[in-house]
């Protein structure tokens, strides 16, 4: 059993993962700023081989990772939207945070660091099937600081310091850090609330996707993996690829009540990419398990009973712009380091 410190814990993969690796009997230190609340962790946090702190990926140092095993480095500004709203920001945290994160766990003596990075960096495809070997062309600043922190920390790869990267599928899923920002979660949703899905640009681009337990499975199959089939290594990590309009359709054909689907021709997100998962399959023997229907039917069930609902918190984008004109109206009326 290793020790794995975990950022971006409670987050939407972090709180599967943090569950997952607990499960398998893992020592875990959850390092979040927990943006969206330290409730996402809630049953998990005071037990034993679990120790949890509020910390910024920008403040830790090679100290904080002393006596770990191995790092899953998962923090950063989620999607491609979100990031945009301050790309400065996003450059500091996704990328500058992230080789920060990298370079005091090789520092501190860390075996392990497995970067969570995103196919997003494929931005706009030129063919089906794209490889690791593919060229990456990232269209928005999410996707080009996850390229980025990509290229730099594997420079610190060596033989006492195995780096891998996984890039991951759009992720989908329940959570209990719930996004219904993501296409079959949002999908869903509309479709529970309002018995319509919109398809913007015409639903023929193509999205590769992923369920979040998979993904939580795919880390640990990486931390268990021989050093030599991963040191270096960038994997692809999906289930399949999808046209955004035959998702909406497997989201219509699962649930139990009529739904509409509307078709907008103007979508503002430029993002086409199909993916191969054949390397992650080869090298490891990989495979997504968790289909779509089955994750449909299980937001759905959720949403019933009131195990998950949609809030303000499960808006990534919304949420990130409700903290930041928070804060800006807090600065506006603080005098002398007083609130009130």
């Amino acid at each position: 059993m290793a020790h794995v410190l975990i950022t971006g814990a409670g987050g939407y993969i972090g709180s599967v993962l943090t569950r997952v690796a607990a499960t398998a009997g893992h020592r875990i230190t959850v390092v979040d700023r927990f943006f969206f609340g330290q409730e996402t962790l809630q049953d998990v946090v005071g037990k034993e081989k679990l120790r949890v702190w509020r910390k910024d990926i920008r403040d830790l140092a090679p100290s904080d990772f002393e006596g770990v095993d191995a790092v899953f480095d998962l923090a950063a500004f989620s999607n491609d939207p979100s990031s945009d709203l301050d790309p400065a920001l996003t450059e500091a945290v996704n990328y500058k945070g992230r080789v920060h994160v990298a370079t005091c766990a090789k520092a501190a003596g860390v075996k392990r660091y497995i970067l969570s990075s995103s196919c997003s960096v494929y931005g706009h495809g030129e063919a089906v099937g794209l490889t690791e070997e593919s060229l990456t062309k990232p269209l928005t600043t999410y996707a080009q600081s996850n390229l980025r922190a990509e290229q730099d920390t594997s420079k610190l790869a060596s033989n006492h310091f195995c780096w891998s990267a996984i890039r991951n599928a759009t992720v989908f899923g329940l959570s209990p850090r719930m996004r219904f920002d993501l296409v079959v979660n949002l999908m869903t949703l509309n479709a529970v609330q309002k018995g319509k899905i919109i398809v913007l640009g015409g639903g023929r681009q193509w999205r590769p996707l992923v369920h979040v337990r998979d993904v939580a499975g795919c880390f640990l199959k990486t931390l268990d993996a021989p050093t030599d089939q991963v040191n270096g290594q960038v994997f692809n990590l999906g289930l399949d690829n999808y046209q955004v309009l035959s998702i909406a359709y497997i989201v219509r054909e699962t649930l139990p009540f009529r739904i509409e689907i509307e078709l907008a021709p103007d979508d503002a997100d430029k993002r086409d990419y199909n993916v191969s998962f054949g390397k992650i399959k080869r090298v490891l023997g990989f495979e997504a398990e968790h289909n779509i229907p089955a994750a449909i039917d299980e937001i759905y069930e959720a949403l019933k009973s009131g195990q998950t609902e949609a809030t303000a918190k499960t808006s990534t984008v919304g949420w990130y712009r409700t903290i930041i004109e928070a804060d800006r109206l807090l600065n506006q009326v603080r005098l002398n380091d007083r609130l009130l």
